[in-house]
């Protein structure tokens, strides 16, 4: 069986030609199989359509408690003490000592996104592949237009996610503006289940939008019930930082922290608030990376504006040291936008996690290899931006903010899953183990420790920005919709087992607006009723 196991291997990634530039992919953890898995390939035992999980603590957002799990032909059916075996067709997975949790959703990531003269390295099976791996059994994509059309935009990444092996959903990009462009936001939410529209505030001369882009597409996504999301640095600040670091001759990666400092995250963060207010429409900021944008947000929330923050792994345990290395190829892989920030800004983000100030974690995984980064090896505009991180997210903060004692295992599952679910409006059925949802269940060991690195992570990426860090707490076992896909150390999945997951508009985050408008409206005392002037 495992000669048969190492031949599907070979031509898997054969057809898929996910050799091509890389040199990560561990041959023995990957074991291709169409249905519920076989001996040796990670999901013997049963039928294929029922697991039950035993004996171990059932962690929700809400409460932790000692209970089983029993799982029937991808939902959760029973969650309860000893629930009994029944027949020889289930498979048993004994979780004593372990945490038997939701799995991760990640809500920010790009798959075989194409970006900056090149192609992000993972597509929509190796990112899958990497993320079961790790225990995030869902994730948002944003699907970037085709010349500003959001129609031929979807399209493609339709095509691309015929690959996936898990789960996944859509946010939309928004970069310009004009009537078919709000016609098409309509039908996106109508019609394919996007609830939410990013824009970018920097990029300029590519992604970027002007703030009356912004307005209009703040106040589209509001009559819609879409959530607006923004990656907050000042476009024009940045360009002219950029060409001060190459008047300078400071051409290498340290220059792209420089050119874009916090500030300018900062300044940005809090014009896409306002602007936010002004309209009376949820805002969520993407990658926040500093505490200039940190505290934006918690000014907004004090004063009870709808604004969520999303921190990502990076941002939480780097610094911008790295940057500095004098290694070209170990220096540019740590260039993303906006900059991993200098030390202190991580440890102030974890924390503002930990108090709520920001609500969930994010990865924006968006991966080049060393080839790709080399693009900017005399010029550091050119150096794609972006990292790894969809593998390691659940282990890392798991790691540096439940062993630490800053969260509590029902905050982690809160911070990786559920209010993600809540966010996008797929909670229940998502983001939790109550009987009804989608059997995303993950099984962590929290006494083994892992090591990351290049040489077994499942990224198509030659590189890793978490090279040898080292922790505590292991996902064991991954179930994706009721199947084993992770377990043993072996990955048992397929390309084109994923399923697209539509996400309705009219969060929990509108909850009220129409309200608070009216209040607005009355407060105005106006029009006031005055007499024509004498002549």
């Amino acid at each position: 069986m495992a000669m048969r196991c190492r031949v599907l291997l070979l031509l898997l990634l054969i057809v898929l030609g996910a050799v091509a530039g890389a040199s990560s992919h561990p041959a023995n953890e990957f074991c291709a199989a169409a249905g519920g898995g076989g001996d040796g390939c990670g999901g013997g035992g049963g039928d294929g359509r029922r697991i039950l999980i035993k004996g171990g603590t059932v962690v929700n957002a809400h409460r932790v408690e000692e209970a089983d799990v029993y799982v029937e032909d991808g939902v959760i059916v029973a969650v309860r003490p000893s629930i009994p075996v029944g027949d020889d067709n289930v498979k048993v997975i004994d979780a004593t000592g372990k945490y038997v949790m939701p799995g991760g959703i990640d809500p920010h990531t790009h798959l075989e996104m194409e970006f900056m003269g090149t192609v992000t390295i993972d597509d929509f099976f190796s990112g899958h592949a990497a993320a079961l791996a790790g225990g995030t059994t869902m994730h948002i994509d944003f699907v970037i237009p085709v010349n500003g059309n959001l129609t031929a935009g979807l399209e493609s990444y339709k095509q691309k996610a015929g690959k996936s092996a898990m789960d996944y959903g859509f946010h939309m990009a928004i970069t310009k503006w004009n009537d078919d462009v709000s016609r098409e936001m309509e039908s996106m939410v109508r019609e394919h289940g996007i609830n939410s529209f990013k824009f970018f505030m920097a990029y300029k001369g590519s992604l970027m939008v002007t703030d009356d882009l912004l307005l209009q597409g703040l106040q589209k996504c509001k009559s819609l019930g879409a959530l607006a999301m923004v990656h907050a640095e000042n476009g024009d600040a940045v360009a002219e930082g950029q060409q001060r670091m190459i008047d300078l001759g400071i051409t290498g990666p340290e220059g792209h922290a420089l050119s874009r400092p916090p500030v300018l995250e900062g300044e940005a963060t809090a014009r896409a608030i306002r602007l936010a207010k002004f309209v009376n429409t949820p805002l969520y900021v993407v990658h926040v990376m500093s505490i200039d944008a940190m505290d934006e947000i918690a000014k907004a929330k004090r004063e009870g504006q709808r604004v969520i923050g999303e921190p990502v792994v990076s941002g939480l345990v780097l610094d911008d040291s790295w940057l500095w290395d004098p290694d070209f190829t170990i220096a540019s892989k740590y260039v993303m936008s906006p900059p991993i920030r200098e030390a202190g800004h991580n440890k102030a983000l974890q924390a503002a996690l930990s108090s709520g100030i920001l609500q969930l974690v994010g990865t924006d995984h968006c991966t080049f290899n060393s080839t790709q980064k080399a693009f900017g090896s005399d010029d550091f505009r050119k150096i794609p931006n972006g990292v790894n991180g969809i593998e390691e997210r659940m282990h890392i903060i798991w790691d540096s903010m439940v062993e630490t004692g800053q969260i509590s295992v029902s905050d982690y599952v809160r911070v990786t899953s559920t209010e993600c679910a809540k966010i996008f409006n797929i909670y229940p059925r998502k983001g939790a183990i109550l009987e009804g949802s989608d059997a995303d269940i993950i099984i962590l060991n929290p006494q083994k420790s892992f090591v990351m690195g290049a040489h077994t992570h499942h990224s198509r990426s030659n590189t890793n920005v978490y090279e040898g860090r080292k922790g505590k707490g292991m996902v064991e076992v991954t179930i994706s919709r009721g199947r084993v896909v992770w377990e043993d150390g072996i990955l048992n999945v397929v390309p084109g087992s994923g399923r697209y997951v539509r996400t309705p508009p009219y969060s929990y985050l509108f909850d009220g607006i129409e309200k608070s408008d009216a209040a607005y409206r009355a407060s105005l005392r106006a029009p006031v009723q005055r007499g024509k002037a004498a002549a």
